[in-house]
């Protein structure tokens, strides 16, 4: 099929290559120019004779802003998927503006970071239409393990922001958990092996022992986009009456410190070092 991929970043790239490698007619665009196949630097260049569009960009202004440009070539027999992490209402908002030009518009954001994507173990989380995702499946299925249909538009969205709420608050506790027995002498071995052998094992500990153990905090999954899920979360919460501002707020904070610090571009777990940082102790004079 004639596919666009619009956004370049972690996930969309790894996206691209695997759609390409399946035979598929990729045109790519990102904001900020790359050197990458069938790159356009013209966004309408990107998305012309495009069958399908996705759409992988960090949040609802960049998502919107992308919609704007592309709007005027929007037109029906295309589909477009949508799979930046964003709200319930943002995602009506933006299927809205896509369904008046004559397209399709699929709700498809997923769970699964650098590594998943690339090797095709992507987890699609898709909100809308049954014949939309019968249509979006031949080629979403090769470039993923399991597609799930979450219910009507803005459900996926909604689930997709309580998965990371839980991963944030998982990765936290696993690295206030670590730090505890790091002071007291307890070494990275130990603690994991005990670890793999405590109920309280995931998936988020497999995936960031190595990170945390070799001090890479290289991104699988940044923290500036983790933050900017967590501040949707709490606007969700908000919109549904939900109190979650006491512990979901006390998981932003700790982004934002991650943010302050310079860290926006790291893997989210790189958050273990606030834990590390200590004041600065002034030396006692002792000549006085």
């Amino acid at each position: 099929m004639n596919i666009s991929i619009l956004g370049l970043g972690i996930i969309g790239s790894a996206w691209a290559k695997n759609l390409i490698a399946d035979g598929h007619t990729v045109r790519c665009w990102n904001r900020t120019p790359k050197d990458f196949p069938n790159f356009h630097a013209s966004i309408h260049d990107a998305v012309d004779q495009a069958e399908v569009i996705f759409i992988i960009v960090a949040d609802p202004p960049a998502v919107g802003s992308v919609l704007d440009q592309i709007e005027s070539k929007l037109h029906l027999g295309q589909l477009v998927i949508q799979s930046s992490t964003i709200s319930a209402k943002w995602t009506l908002q933006f299927a809205e503006q896509v369904r008046k030009t004559g397209a399709a518009f699929l709700e498809a954001p997923f769970t699964g970071s650098k590594l998943a994507a690339e090797q095709r173990q992507t987890v699609y989380y898709l909100g809308g239409e049954a014949e939309l995702i019968n249509i979006a499946r031949p080629i979403l299925e090769p470039i993923s393990s399991t597609i799930l249909h979450i219910g009507p538009l803005g459900s996926a969205s909604s689930l997709k922001l309580a998965m990371n709420l839980n991963i944030a608050g998982v990765a936290q506790t696993l690295c206030e958990s670590l730090t505890l027995c790091r002071r007291a002498g307890i070494a990275d071995e130990i603690y994991f092996a005990a670890l793999a052998r405590n109920a309280a094992r995931s998936g988020v500990s497999d995936l960031k022992e190595p990170k945390l153990r070799g001090n890479d905090y290289s991104p699988q999954f940044s923290l500036k986009h983790m933050a900017k899920d967590l501040r949707l979360a709490l606007e969700t919460a908000a919109e549904l009456s939900l109190p979650l501002e006491q512990t979901a707020n006390l998981k932003k904070n700790v982004y934002d410190q991650g943010m302050t610090a310079g860290w926006a571009d790291d893997d989210f777990i790189g958050l273990v070092r606030l834990l590390d940082q200590r004041p600065e102790v002034t030396p006692v004079n002792t000549n006085v």
